[in-house]
């Protein structure tokens, strides 16, 4: 709710002359609590002056309190963009400047601009999301959440019940004849009820230090690329701190969310695994489908909120449209198919571990299956990351079957969790193939084994042509493994040679979701 008119401030900073830089164009972007006014080289952003049940900039004196929470805290991931505040000030005959002598009527955060076609979320309209973009984007992710202040004040059990109830009593203010009340009923009683499950697992990861000080707003709207090509994750919120004292599950799950919303849902998986990869936090993914839920209704009745707000006819009915489908979503989240476990096996360069990747959307949950890779683990366990190289003793046999052993016991853990697991190992002994097997067997899993086998050629030219990789093997490693004894394979054998469509399509039939 608007408690404080505005619209001479508003009408000052979208002129050029609030920006003294030769400024020509002003251009403008709202939400429901901010103003942003965009000049050549900086952007001000003005805090409405707005009072919801989850926030308050009323005052002048708590926007000012919540600009200076802003700078601090989005200078963790983003200390180049975040500039500093501002006073607006109105000068004896009425005339409004920025940073100059005179009355302060408002506060502005000032930032540097970057070009808006460099927001991730534009990136994806326009099909320049890929998966080395977003496993990078994962590491950033992966390592802010390490450095950020760890907490035990907030989240875990009472943090999901707060925002439960939270959503519940926005829907009531702002949803009414916009959405289903029928269904938010049913989603506020099922999301009670995965709570009512979940409670020893949120209050232990609070406990152990899986709650901090996040960035709580994490979609794909609020990341741009840097002109060097680094990932940047900017606007965190600052004006409800239990927002961002949240499980870092929960924090990454706004973007997996948002991705999956947009079609991207093979970006999410890529996401989802990389940090797991990276963190070892799998243990966690119980909570994924409640995250996940919970941030879809947050969108919800955020859109709701827009449309009570907006004057505009169209921009109304796009909103409420918008409200319908995060909320069709939430409801959606909640419902996880069995867990199964799919094994692919094959030589180096026989194309599993893609193949793998693209599967893993298809399979389970949302955002799709974890895709644990011998690759990866094999790299956890020496303590580098997945693209550093290994010498010889990463390779010995010991270290070997130190990977497959982690790649059976993360098989577990995530099974366990009720997320279907994808295992891409070179599996080429048979007793590594039953041992997998036996996995399933043990966790009362469906398995299925399915062995890619692609032309020596195809295998050797592939291998050589890889960038950014977890796997180290190169065509010696290649001509190497064409001399083992596989053994009897009863596996699903497929033809990789071809096209990678072609290979997806045979891996998705033999699974059984095509035809």
């Amino acid at each position: 709710m608007q408690v404080e008119d505005q619209s001479a401030i508003v009408t000052f900073l979208s002129s050029p002359e609030a920006f003294a830089d030769g400024t020509k164009t002003v251009g403008r972007a709202s939400t429901h609590i901010s103003e942003i006014f965009i000049g050549d080289t900086r952007v001000y952003k003005l805090k409405r002056a707005v009072k919801y049940p989850y926030l308050d900039f009323s005052t002048k004196d708590l926007r000012l309190k919540f600009c200076e929470a802003e700078v601090r805290l989005n200078r963790r991931t983003a200390p180049d963009l975040y500039l500093g505040i501002k006073p607006i000030t109105c000068d004896d005959v009425g005339g409004y400047h920025i940073g100059h002598a005179g009355q302060v009527v408002d506060w502005v955060v000032e930032m540097a601009r970057f070009e808006q076609d460099q927001l991730f979320d534009r990136l994806g309209e326009v099909g320049k999301l890929n998966r080395h973009l977003m496993e990078h984007l994962a590491d950033n992710i992966a390592t802010f959440h390490a450095h950020a202040q760890a907490r035990q004040d907030g989240g875990g059990r009472a943090g999901i019940a707060m925002t439960i109830e939270g959503n519940a009593k926005a829907y009531a203010e702002n949803g009414r004849g916009r959405v289903d009340q029928g269904k938010v009923a049913i989603l506020t009683e099922m999301q009670h009820a995965e709570l009512a499950e979940l409670s020893v697992l949120l209050e232990n990861r609070r406990m152990s230090g899986c709650v901090r000080h996040c960035h709580g707003d994490m979609h794909l709207g609020n990341i741009y690329l840097r002109a060097d090509g680094e990932p940047v994750l900017f606007d965190a919120i600052e004006f409800n701190e239990a927002f961002a004292t949240i499980d870092v599950l929960y924090d990454l799950a706004f973007l997996l969310m948002d991705l999956d919303r947009r079609g991207l849902s093979t970006l999410a998986t890529v996401v989802m695994n990389r940090y797991m990869d990276i963190t070892g936090s799998a243990w966690g993914l119980i909570a994924l489908p409640l995250f996940l839920s919970l941030r879809a209704a947050i969108r919800s009745h955020v859109a709701c909120t827009q449309a009570a707000s907006i004057d505009d006819v169209a921009v109304q009915q796009a909103k409420t449209a918008e409200a319908r489908e995060y909320l069709d979503m939430a409801l959606e989240y909640l419902h996880v198919p069995e867990p199964r476990l799919i094994a692919v096996g094959g030589l180096s360069g026989s194309g599993k571990s893609r193949a793998a990747r693209e599967l893993a959307c298809h399979v389970g949950g949302h955002p799709g299956a974890r895709v644990v890779r011998s690759d990866v683990l094999r790299k956890r366990i020496a303590g580098v990351h997945p693209l550093d190289k290994l010498g010889p003793e990463g390779y010995s046999a010991q270290m070997t079957q130190k990977t497959y052993q982690a790649v059976f016991d993360e098989a577990r853990t995530v099974l366990a969790t009720g997320h279907s697991v994808i295992a891409d190992c070179v599996f080429s002994k048979p007793e590594e193939r039953a041992a997998i097997e036996a996995v399933a067997a043990e966790m009362e899993a469906p398995f299925i084994g399915l062995w890619l086998e692609a032309d020596p050629k195809i295998m050797q030219s592939r291998v050589e042509a890889r960038t950014h990789n977890a796997s180290d093997a190169d065509a010696e490693v290649v001509k190497m493994q064409l001399g083992y004894d596989l053994g009897a394979i009863n596996w699903n054998r497929i033809d990789s040679s071809g096209t990678r469509q072609q290979t997806d399509a045979l891996m998705r039939k033999a699974i059984g979701l095509e035809d």
